[in-house]
């Protein structure tokens, strides 16, 4: 029986394809605009890392100034990062099984004179914890082990893309890697990596990619790297001057990362910040009420407001732009069936039930939201693209931030379908209503 009415639908169509097209086209832009709104914040919403979103958690303590809270919308909140020294301190802890305190620099990366110029490169700095917390994919080689934080060793894993850039792509564990004045042993290379958030880092520039080159975090003292993301600071000048005053200061620089499993490795690590807090109070630190928070990765980036609210507004008056065209089609298709009336009411005549009727012509509203949403979700393809080759040229020089998902497919069709019935439902009711007796003529 479906695939008679699919029959009947199709020629429906062909007998008046003027009128089609419009109904088609009316939900094709609908779908259109409200797919490519909700695929834009499903990209940036999304959990970016499931299998480890509810033990991964964003360690922050409020080492503020006494005479005012952090700067921000909710004066109860910490910084958003912490400082040098206090990374140092609470990366003593054995509690967590893994961590990594970590920041972005700019440094100079020299490759090949036969391949490029030097260039400055974002480099992040973190501790060999960092690959498997994460679960970083690699295609070559791996990330450095424990010893080589110590060291610190000079190791560096690639992304996929400065590989490509330095080496031409192949395996290059192994090679040497020049980094301000000092050379570097590659040990691995990232696989394609390319969460949409980069979510271990949404301090600044959320949707920035990846960074092109890792390496040890004790690097940083040897080599005095700075950080090139955000860095707030209070108080007097440190006592010692240069660059170890900027380490042992009050300025916050450092995200701080750690991977409790289970609730009583949660507790028993807020305990361990509760104790350090304590004791940092004796030694004239911390002079704000306790504060410590750990924070899991889909909190934090709610926190942090990585989906903007513009965007989600956009998103529901999509939404609405695609209800207002159904609706508006809903006249159409009105006039479309009732102008069919003496064919039904002969069917009626016949023994057609008006079930029957009711579903032929649901059937047909049906077949308009399919291609209209199939014609639609091409479109809405059109547009991610434009979007994201207009992010390539901004600052975060990407080109697949946006990007259309089974989830979003399934979304598409589904309201394709729905837009079809709301448009369909009560016409298909109105002429199955037809009394059949008044088109009927006594010959």
């Amino acid at each position: 029986m479906f695939a008679y009415n699919l029959r009947i639908a199709l020629l429906s169509l062909k007998r008046n394809w003027i009128l089609s097209s419009v109904i088609v086209g009316g939900i094709a832009l609908g779908i259109a605009v409200s797919t490519m709104f909700s695929a834009t914040r499903h990209s940036l919403a999304r959990d970016p890392i499931p299998s480890k979103s509810g033990i991964l958690y964003y360690v922050r303590m409020d080492s503020w100034d006494p005479q005012r809270p952090y700067p921000g919308t909710d004066p109860t909140l910490p910084p958003t990062q912490i400082t040098y020294r206090d990374m140092v301190g609470i990366m003593k802890s054995d509690i967590p099984v893994r961590q990594s305190g970590m920041f972005k620099a700019s440094l100079y990366v020299f490759p090949d004179p036969k391949v490029g110029r030097p260039a400055q490169t974002l480099v992040r700095l973190c501790f060999s914890d960092f690959f498997p917390m994460f679960d970083v994919p690699f295609k070559y080689g791996s990330g450095w082990d424990k010893r080589a934080d110590e060291g610190p060793e000079p190791v560096v894993v690639l992304s996929e893309e400065e590989n490509e850039l330095l080496f031409g792509g192949a395996d290059s564990v192994g090679r040497t890697v020049r980094i301000e004045d000092r050379d570097f042993r590659v040990t691995g290379v990232l696989d394609h990596w390319r969460p949409a958030v980069k979510f271990y880092d949404i301090t600044q520039a959320a949707v920035q990619g990846v960074e092109p080159v890792f390496m040890p975090f004790n690097f940083v003292r040897p080599m005095k790297i700075r950080t090139g993301g955000n860095s707030d600071g209070w108080g007097p000048s440190p006592s010692v001057p240069g660059f170890e005053g900027v380490l042992a200061g009050e300025s916050c620089w450092i995200q701080m990362w750690v991977e409790l499993p289970t609730t009583g490795k949660r507790q028993a690590y807020e305990d361990f910040l509760k104790a350090y807090v304590l004791e940092q109070k004796k030694a004239g630190r911390f002079p704000r009420p306790l504060n410590n928070r750990l924070t899991r990765v889909g909190e934090w980036m709610k926190e942090q407001k990585v989906v903007p609210p513009q965007l989600t507004a956009m998103m529901v008056v999509s939404l609405l732009f695609l209800a207002v065209c159904a609706l508006n089609l809903m006249g159409l298709l009105l006039g479309k069936f009732l102008a069919r009336a003496p064919e039904i009411g002969v069917r009626r005549a016949l023994g057609a039930r008006r079930l029957d009727i009711f579903i032929q012509h649901v059937v047909e509203c049906e077949l308009v939201g399919v291609v209209g949403g199939l014609i639609g979700m091409a479109l809405a393809l059109g547009g991610l693209a434009w979007i994201n080759n207009f992010m390539k040229t901004t600052f975060v020089a990407r080109h697949d931030l946006f990007r259309m998902d089974g989830t979003m497919a399934m979304l598409s069709l589904g309201l394709s379908l729905l837009a079809g019935l709301v448009a369909g439902a009560y016409p298909a009711w109105r002429v199955c209503r037809i009394a059949p007796a008044i088109h009927l003529k006594v010959q």
